[in-house]
């Protein structure tokens, strides 16, 4: 999965994330062309490069002609709905404004409809935030991390007078975000800064184990001595850590081979022989030989140990002259067999996890087809009556109550079940199963605390942020 890092050590703005983001290859003219969607195609975005205390970096300038309008958040996800770019950017840049608004709404005790958007609301501001969620779209991101956030030190001014930094609605925003000390004199994280923060990234801490592929440096406006005022972002591929003393992952035998003279029956009588001597998977796949002759690949899978009996059913029960085959790592999430309790009759089923996801719970075709013949009911009928009857009375428990008492040899979580399920529980300490188990390892003036920035020149170049 691609992932970011936002190494904030002189904190953050929406223009340099924004800045950051286009210096790590999204285009800009994507995101021009967004904000042009809105119906505010009198903004004109450029960057260009600086220097920071020696550093390069890239700065954003955001002109428009003047305007005085303050929006509220209904006026702000108007313009969102009415631009031309994906479902997903639309959904982050309105998560990002919301949470400003729920933070401005909480510090001066209104309700959130009411909050008039000044600063953040005006059209630098929405450039900001919409061109954050168009960027990182487009570059594909999936998940963010980031460093302690510094967010300066000592006193700022703001339309209601004098505050203590963090101002109130940063402070708001940050609930929960570690930040770090500093005894820089200047406001270095801003509302627009800490919201993009606290929407995107799921983890603080130091760099995570990744392969960078892109860096990108937003410049601020403010120049700073005890440091370069920038943000950098890392985007790469995260790296899967595994502890020194890990169990190496199970590996399987896969076993194939090229059939074009066998019947339909004689393949089908072969998987099921397959199955009965312990393979944990036979599949097959059409393809078209030499001379036109249509075939199929029969592939096995099996545990090592298992790999010889196999192959001589293969040869036994199979016109084939040859196998080919290799060996696997594969990943199995853990499982069980459960039964569920349905209208119609009990239904076995298995239940897989990924990581703290819920049990997810998957209905055994064979006693649905059964139930659905013997009832004369659609199969579709039996299944969702027994996905319900897990949701209903189960997922709960096993969630709650269901704890992991270690591995089993095969890598699977052995459960201890909670005495509130309500059928069976039963225990499969394979990690194949004969009947079905093909897991294919395959306001008026109130929100102004975030409309302070000492680097605000009150021109109409995008200079708010720090």
């Amino acid at each position: 999965m691609k992932i970011a890092y936002f190494d904030c050590f002189s904190g953050i703005s929406g223009d340099m994330t924004l800045a950051a983001l286009v210096d790590a290859g999204a285009d800009l003219g994507l995101i021009q062309a967004a904000i042009d969607s809105m119906g505010l195609s009198q903004v004109r975005l450029s960057v260009h490069n600086v220097q920071k205390n020696g550093f390069r970096a890239s700065h954003l300038r955001i002109q428009h002609p003047p305007e005085h309008a303050h929006r509220h958040l209904h006026d702000i996800k108007a313009l969102i709905d009415r631009g031309q770019f994906s479902e997903r950017a639309k959904e982050l840049a309105l998560a990002i404004f919301e949470r400003i608004a729920f933070a401005e709404a909480h510090v001066h005790g209104m309700d959130v409809e009411h909050v008039h958007f000044h600063e953040v609301g005006a059209i630098d501001s929405i450039a900001d935030i919409v061109g954050v969620a168009v960027a990182w779209d487009s570059l594909g991101i999936g998940g963010a991390y980031a460093a302690p956030v510094p967010v300066g030190s000592g006193q700022i001014t703001i339309a209601h007078g004098r505050v203590s930094v963090p101002a109130p609605a940063t402070a708001e925003i940050l609930r929960g975000i570690p930040i770090e000390q500093t005894d820089i004199q200047a406001e270095l994280t801003t509302p627009t800064g800490a919201a993009i923060l606290a929407e995107l990234v799921t983890g603080f801490g130091s760099l995570p184990s990744m392969q960078v592929e892109r860096i990108g440096y937003g410049a601020g406006t403010r120049d700073l001595k005890a440091r370069p005022n920038m943000l950098r972002v890392l985007i790469g591929e995260a790296i899967r850590h595994q502890p020194r003393n890990a169990p190496k992952p199970p590996e399987i035998v896969v076993m194939e081979t090229n059939l074009d003279n066998a019947t339909g029956e004689d393949i089908g009588y072969a998987i099921e022989r397959l199955f009965e001597a312990k393979a944990l998977d036979v599949f097959t796949t059409p393809i078209q030989m030499k001379k036109g002759r249509p075939a199929v690949i029969l592939t096995v899978l099996s545990n090592p140990e298992d790999q010889q009996p196999l192959e001589t059913i293969l040869f036994e029960h199979t016109p084939t002259l040859g196998i080919r085959y290799s060996k696997q790592l594969r990943t199995v999430l853990p499982r069980r067999d459960v039964t569920v309790k349905t209208e119609y009759g009990l239904v076995r089923g298995k239940i897989s996890k990924f990581g703290n996801d819920r049990w997810r719970f998957s209905p055994e075709y064979e006693d649905c087809r059964v139930l659905a013949n013997k009832l004369r009911l659609r199969l579709a009928d039996i299944h969702k009556s027994a996905s319900d009857a897990w949701d209903l009375t189960q997922a709960a428990a096993v969630n709650h109550e269901l704890s992991i008492a270690g591995n089993s040899s095969h890598g699977e979580l052995e459960p201890q079940v909670p005495d509130s399920l309500a059928a069976p529980f039963e225990v499969d300490d394979h990690s194949h199963d004969h009947s079905h188990d093909h897991s294919h390892d395959h306001s008026h003036d109130h929100s102004h605390d975030h409309s302070h920035d000492h680097s605000h020149d009150h021109s109409h170049d995008h200079s708010h942020d720090h």
